[in-house]
C-alpha cells in the first residue's frame, strides 16, 4: 500500500469567533432567511439575494449550453516518466443558474489524469474543506492526499470553488490581517468588545466594496450546481466524489441535489446537516476544548515535554493566558503583539493534528519566558501567512461563504446572548468562540437552503475520527445518519479528517471508491 505522505493537508479554517467570524466554521446549511436588522448593515451594504427557501428535493439539471473545458499541460508541470502531466483549465459558469445574464465565473480546474489510462474508472472530483481554499492544489499535489491504487485508476479533477483561489472573480476584501485579527479577544472592557465589532464592521465594508458584485452568488448550493456543470462538461454520466471537512458538507449537498449523477462519495470529517449554527458551534468550542485537555495531559505526563511544569501544564497554561492578556508580547515592531486571541489561535491551529503538539510546547515554554515568537509563527499558519508577508484569500473567502450559507445569530445583542452558554461549553474556548461579530452584521441576505437528505444517492461514506477538533466525531455520525445511505466508518486517531490514517481506513475506502463495495456501517479502524 502506497504510504500517505505527511505532508498532505486536509485544512478547514476554523476562525475563533472572537478574531471576527461567526460561532462555527464547519457551515452547515440551516436556518431561515434573516435580514440586517435596520441600523446593523453598513451603509454600503447594498447587496441582496432573494428570499431563503428549502428543499430536500433534486434540483433539475441546468439545462443551458454545456460549456466546454480547454484543457492545457500546466505551466511549470514537471512528471517523471511514468507520469501524464498535470492538465490545467477553466470552465465558465453562471452568478446564477436561474438567470445566466447577471454575469459568469471561469472556474479554475486542474486534472491530474489517471496513471493507468487502460483500466481507468473515469473521474473523482476533489475538495479540500474550508469553505475558501481551492481545491485545483488537491489535484495538483494528489499524491500527498491518496492512495497509489486511487491515483492509478481516476483522473482526479480539483477546481477552484467559485469566489476562491484562481477563480475568477474571486472574494477579496483585504490584504493585511493583523489589524483585523491581532487584537485581543475574548475582550474585558467595553471598549475592547466594540473594536471587535468595528473591525467586523470594517472587514464587511471592505468586502463590500472590493467583491460586492459576487458576494450573493458563492454559496455552497451554487457550488454543487458547478460540480453538475463540471460533471457535465467532462462528458460522465455519473462521477466519484471525494471530500474533506468542509468539502463532506458539499458533497452531502451535492449527492443531495443531484443524486442521479452520483457514482461514489466519501465525506471525511463532516459536519451535522441537521444541528443549528449554536449546536455546531458548541460541538466545536467542545471539541477544541478536549484536545486541547488531551494535549495538556500527555505533556503533564511526560517530562521531556518542554512545557511540562512539574507535571502541571494546565495550571501553566491558564496562568500564561493570563499574563499575556495583561501583557502581550512584542515579536516585532511592524507586526501584531501575542495577544490572548493570538495566543488561542495558535493553540486551535496546533489542536487539528498530534504532529503539531511538540511545536506547541516549544511555544508555550518559550511565551512564558517572554518570547511569543512561536505562538505568533503558529498564528501565521493558521492564517496560511506567506514569507513574504502577505495572505491568500482564503479568509476572506471563508468568511463571506459562511456567513451566505448560514449567518447564524443575527444582530450584536443576538451574539451577546450565546456568549454564556459558549463560556459553560469550554471554559477557555468558549468565549472566543462566542464573540464573533462579522457574520452578525452581514450585509447578503442568507442564501437558499438545501435539506441534506441523500436520497437517491446510493451507499455514501461518512469518516469520523475520535480525535477530531474541528468536526467532533458525534458530528460526523449525525452526517451519516442523516444521508439515507450513509456509511458510517470511524478511525481512531487524533487530528481533522481521517483518510490516510492507517491501511484500514485507506483500504475501506479504496475498495469502496474502485470496486463499489462499502465497508459496514459502523467499522472502526484502529
Amino acid at each position: 500500500m502506497h504510504r500517505l505522505n505527511n505532508r498532505r493537508k486536509l485544512v478547514v479554517l476554523i476562525l475563533l469567533a472572537g478574531l471576527l467570524s461567526t460561532a462555527c466554521s464547519e457551515r452547515v446549511i440551516i436556518g431561515s432567511s434573516k435580514d440586517i436588522p435596520d441600523g446593523k448593515a453598513s451603509s454600503s451594504s447594498a447587496v441582496s439575494t432573494t428570499n431563503t427557501t428549502s428543499s430536500s428535493e433534486p434540483t433539475p439539471e441546468f439545462t443551458a449550453e454545456i460549456k466546454k473545458i480547454n484543457w492545457k499541460d500546466c505551466v511549470g508541470d514537471v512528471a517523471d516518466q511514468s507520469q501524464l502531466k498535470n492538465q490545467c483549465g477553466r470552465l465558465e459558469v453562471p452568478f446564477d443558474y436561474d438567470d445566466p445574464s447577471i454575469g459568469s465565473f471561469k472556474l479554475f480546474l486542474i486534472k491530474k489524469p489517471a496513471s493507468d489510462q487502460t483500466n481507468r474508472i473515469g473521474s473523482m472530483l476533489v475538495n479540500p474543506g474550508g469553505p475558501g481554499f481551492g481545491g485545483s492544489s488537491v489535484a495538483k499535489d494528489a499524491q500527498y492526499y491518496f492512495s497509489d491504487e486511487l491515483l492509478q485508476r481516476f483522473d482526479i479533477i480539483g477546481w477552484d470553488p467559485r469566489g476562491t483561489g484562481d477563480t475568477t472573480p474571486a472574494v477579496d476584501c483585504i490584504d493585511q490581517y493583523d489589524e483585523y485579527f491581532g487584537m485581543d479577544s475574548p475582550p474585558d472592557t467595553p471598549q475592547e468588545k466594540q473594536a471587535i465589532v468595528d473591525a467586523s464592521q470594517k472587514f464587511n465594508d471592505q468586502c463590500v466594496k472590493n467583491s460586492g458584485k459576487i458576494l450573493p452568488y458563492i454559496s455552497t448550493r451554487s457550488t454543487a450546481q458547478d460540480m453538475d456543470s463540471i460533471r457535465r462538461a467532462l462528458g460522465e454520466e455519473k462521477i466519484s466524489y471525494f471530500g474533506f471537512s468542509y468539502g463532506s458538507e458539499l458533497g452531502a449537498t451535492w449527492v443531495t441535489m443531484f443524486p442521479n449523477t452520483v457514482r461514489a462519495a466519501v465525506l471525511d470529517g463532516a459536519s451535522d446537516p441537521n444541528a443549528t449554527s449554536l449546536d455546531q458551534g458548541l460541538a466545536q468550542a467542545k471539541g477544541f476544548e478536549m484536545q486541547l485537555d488531551s494535549f495538556l495531559a500527555k505533556c503533564s505526563a511526560r517530562k521531556s515535554c518542554a512545557f511540562h511544569n512539574n507535571g502541571n501544564s494546565a495550571e501553566a497554561l491558564d496562568k500564561l493566558l493570563l499574563q499575556i492578556d495583561l501583557q502581550p508580547l512584542v515579536v516585532a515592531a511592524d507586526r501584531t503583539p501575542v495577544t490572548q486571541g493570538v495566543m488561542f489561535t495558535a493553540l486551535a491551529q496546533s489542536m487539528y493534528s498530534d504532529s503539531l503538539w511538540p511545536k506547541l510546547e516549544t511555544a508555550l515554554a518559550d511565551a512564558a519566558k517572554g518570547d511569543g515568537a512561536g505562538l505568533l509563527e503558529l498564528n501565521d499558519e493558521y492564517y496560511q501567512r506567506k514569507p513574504n508577508g502577505t495572505y491568500g484569500n482564503e479568509l476572506e473567502a471563508f468568511i463571506a461563504i459562511s456567513c451566505l450559507d448560514d449567518p447564524g445569530p443575527i444582530g450584536i445583542e443576538a451574539v451577546d446572548a450565546q456568549i454564556p452558554i459558549f463560556t459553560k461549553a469550554a471554559k477557555r474556548f468558549g468565549p472566543g468562540f462566542g464573540y464573533g461579530y462579522s457574520c452578525a452584521l452581514w450585509p447578503v441576505k442568507q442564501a437558499k437552503k438545501v435539506v441534506v437528505t441523500g436520497k437517491g444517492a446510493g451507499p455514501v461514506i461518512v469518516i469520523g475520527t475520535t480525535g477530531d477538533p474541528a468536526t467532533p466525531i458525534e458530528s460526523s455520525r449525525n452526517a451519516a445518519k442523516a444521508l439515507e445511505q450513509g456509511i458510517f466508518l470511524t478511525v481512531k486517531a487524533d487530528q481533522h479528517t481521517g483518510y490516510g490514517v492507517n491501511s484500514c481506513v485507506v483500504d475501506a475506502v479504496d475498495k469502496y471508491l474502485i470496486e463499489l463495495v462499502a465497508p459496514p456501517n459502523g467499522k472502526v479502524c484502529e
